[in-house]
């Protein structure tokens, strides 16, 4: 007996092998081109993802797609790459969720890698071509973002609530911009769809209307030609039809109705998540998970503040603050590049010319925006006199973990509250309120868009009609004339140089 059971143990490894090959290649052939395909941002990463999760490949249905895009897009960290872990996640493991993961992000690390490198070595001013090159770039991401903003739209707007969350969120955005703020942003629009669906303030507002219909019937302040016409009035209609001022009876089930929430009677019911599509994780282990991840992160800032002097080394602040970075800001790429400015520029350790380089490269690069980290810390590394590859690789880390962490441990609760109507009413505005905050992100680009010598800071791209008609250029191609992102932006960067060489002839 014990020989079989042995036997069997060498059988099962070779088994469980060849299944972990299977699934290994599965996820190779569907993700392996998107980080060096997907260009333009997270917006359009998620219009990518839809074709090809949704569409295509039918990894996922509709309404999965839209949860993991609200619970995405809800927490800190790159909402793209949460978005793909999440997906692969769900269908092949962890294993397939960390290996969608590396062939998401590892082609633009590099890439960023060695493009730090080259700007680690360069003169203090580059050659103004590179400017327009740049610029060109730059202006063609925001018309890419722009368009999936708007296809985004057309999804995450269900009824005019959505609509106006939308547009508020927008509006909000770019009034005013905080750490805390985007979070704030998105949270005030889960609760506006959850009272609105639940229709907590509609009942008392419809009794306090009904009670001044009937203090008004009972306390006319009509005169005494009016109140002969009322009386006229209500011996033609006769007894047992309403005169003017008499008020329609409302049935309990009428005045009831309020309390239950409102929508579609599909979305009222409860959904049948096929097998495929649920995430076998307790609750109890993605709590787990979340709290192991905030007790690291209060271990690595305490240890940032009570080393002794002369302080940490750069190499662990650099860590600290990448960490810090990927764990309290909300919005995904667009707004983490501009606060990433505040963790390495205002320290000291990289000038802001070589960041808005970085900006300017990022936008054209495939994959996730947060790889600018691996550029921030490479060159970090270097003007410290440490290995380019190691601060690299720390800010690589540092700041990837928190986001995916999070989203891991949030995927167990979310399992067993999926089903649930509060949530179903969260998640709508949430999703409604994120799709808002990529046009905040639209603005915040164009208004930094156009570099040269002598505003390498960023200046907008309305200062030169030419940004604009770039702009305008990518967005109508991709929106009629079908035009891929990574063409359009290619054809941003070709109309950068020939205004070049058209200024300068």
């Amino acid at each position: 007996m014990s020989s079989t059971g042995a036997g069997e143990n060498r059988g099962e490894l070779p088994r469980r092998l060849r299944a972990l090959a299977r699934r290994g290649w599965k996820v190779l052939r569907v993700n392996w081109h998107l980080g060096v395909t997907a260009f333009g941002g997270p917006p359009v990463h998620f219009k990518i993802f839809n074709e090809k999760f949704v569409q295509k490949s039918k990894w996922v249905d509709e309404q999965v797609f839209q949860e993991i895009f609200s619970i995405s897009q809800s927490l800190s960290g790159p909402a793209s790459t949460k978005m793909l872990y999440c997906i692969n996640l769900l269908h092949g493991g962890f294993m397939a969720a960390l290996f969608s993961f590396l062939l998401w992000s590892l082609p633009g690390a590099i890439g960023m890698f060695g493009l730090s490198i080259g700007v680690s070595s360069i003169d203090e001013n580059l050659p103004r071509i590179v400017y327009a090159l740049l610029s060109g770039l730059n202006s063609a991401t925001v018309g890419v973002i722009a368009l999936a903003a708007v296809e985004l739209s057309q999804k995450a707007i269900t009824d005019p609530l959505t609509r106006i969350i939308v547009f508020v969120t927008a509006a909000a955005g770019m009034l005013y911009n905080a750490l805390w703020y985007f979070p704030v942003l998105m949270l005030v629009s889960g609760v506006a769809t959850l009272v609105n669906d639940y229709r907590w303030i509609h009942r008392p507002l419809g009794a306090l209307v009904r009670k001044v219909k009937r203090k008004r019937a009972t306390h006319p302040e009509a005169g005494p030609q009016n109140n002969a016409t009322t009386t006229r009035n209500t011996h033609e209609l006769g007894p047992s039809q309403p005169g003017p001022s008499s008020e329609l009876p409302v049935s309990e089930d009428e005045a009831n109705k309020n309390e239950r929430p409102s929508g579609s009677t599909a979305e009222n019911e409860p959904r049948i998540v096929p097998q495929e599509l649920r995430f076998n994780m307790s609750w109890k282990t993605g709590t787990v998970i979340i709290v192991t991840f905030f007790l690291s992160f209060i271990v690595a800032m305490v240890l940032r503040s009570v080393l002794p002097d002369p302080g940490p080394p750069i190499l662990y602040r650099l860590f600290s603050n990448m960490y810090l970075a990927g764990t309290i800001i909300f919005g995904g790429g667009p707004v983490v590049i501009p606060l990433l400015r505040e963790y390495v520029v205002a320290e000291g350790w990289v000038s802001a010319r070589d960041f808005l380089i970085g900006l300017a490269l990022i936008q054209a690069f495939p994959g996730p925006n947060f790889n600018i980290a691996v550029f921030l810390g490479s060159l970090t590394a270097i003007n410290a006199g440490h290995s380019s590859v190691g601060g690299a690789l720390i800010a690589w880390v540092a700041i990837f973990s928190p986001g995916l962490i999070l989203v891991h441990g949030t995927m167990g609760l979310w399992s067993a509250a999926r089903n649930r109507r509060w949530v179903k009413s969260v998640l709508r505005g949430i999703n409604a309120g994120a799709v808002g905050l990529i046009y905040t992100a639209v603005y915040r680009i164009f208004m930094v868009g156009y570099i040269d010598q002598g505003f390498q800071a960023g200046r907008s791209l309305g200062d030169d009609p030419w940004w604009v008609v770039i702009t305008a250029t990518s967005y109508v191609g991709g929106r009629y004339f079908k035009l891929n992102a990574p063409s359009a932006i290619v054809l941003g960067g070709l109309m950068g140089l020939i205004r070049y060489g058209v200024v300068n002839a």
